[in-house]
């Protein structure tokens, strides 16, 4: 598996650039990816192509964001969606995220996401389920107030060590492998369908170089951090591709549970 800087490795380092007049930027902290970060674009680009593939599925629906941070991935399901609304308990993150993103059917309602009772069509909740202290109180919330939910998580057997029981970001209380997400998730649902992001055109291509012997000759030749500086930035979401089978190998999972 390709390896990349981990968020945590950025804490307290990189704060948006160029952000509209008006707009505060964000720093990036380890807890949230952001757009307009150069840095952070292999992250953000991969939560990007989530939220792409599920706006597709909601065309003409009403949409609630649980946990939407920066903003950005609500705008993007306002694009498909009758109505989104971007839920964050953060303030920067709210203020920020209502003065960037202004849509006549998109709205930021700032509180925890555990407070939510309206009633929506669909319910997305990406890469978040592994903060959260209780999720089994969530997830049936989640279920009541949605007829399908879009929740994902990273895998623990590709973002973690071998062995670990999680990786060392300090976001995360907990991380799943496919077994243990799908017994998290199908007490609460009806169906429960996973399916998993995977490296796709230049980041499959990086997965290959990587495999034949990459990573000893860009330090070798000290092109390590002219490359990354340019293909870092270059990577888009269509370098990720979501796709069921072989789960254990994915990148992140995403469930499409149906209530």
């Amino acid at each position: 598996m390709a390896t990349f800087p981990a968020m945590s490795e950025a804490e307290q380092a990189y704060i948006q650039d160029n952000q509209p007049e008006g707009v505060p930027p964000l720093e990036l902290t380890g807890e949230r990816t952001l757009p307009d970060v150069p840095e952070e674009n292999y992250w953000y680009r991969r939560h990007v192509a989530v939220y792409e593939w599920i706006a597709e599925r909601c065309a003409g629906l009403r949409v609630v964001d649980l946990a939407c941070g920066e903003g950005y991935g609500s705008d993007l399901l306002a694009r498909r969606a009758a109505e989104v609304i971007g839920v964050d308990a953060n303030p920067e993150a709210h203020e920020h995220a209502r003065a960037r993103y202004r849509r006549v059917n998109l709205r930021f309602q700032r509180g925890l996401v555990e407070d939510f009772d309206e009633q929506v069509d669909a319910a997305v909740f990406l890469q978040t389920i592994e903060h959260i202290h209780d999720p089994d109180r969530l997830l049936e919330r989640i279920a009541r107030s949605a007829r399908v939910a879009y929740i994902s998580t990273p895998n623990r057997l590709t973002l973690a060590p071998p062995g670990a029981e999680k990786s060392d970001n300090p976001w995360h209380l907990r991380e799943y492998d496919q077994h243990q997400y799908r017994e998290l998730l199908e007490p609460h649902f009806e169906q429960v369908e996973l399916l998993g992001v995977f490296h796709a055109r230049k980041l499959r291509a990086h997965e290959l170089a990587i495999r034949f012997g990459w990573d000893r000759v860009h330090p070798a030749l000290h092109l390590t951090k002219p490359f990354y500086d340019r293909f870092i930035p270059a990577i888009s979401a269509g370098d990720f591709r979501l796709r069921p089978g072989d789960l254990d190998r994915s990148l992140d999972f995403v469930a499409v549970c149906d209530a």
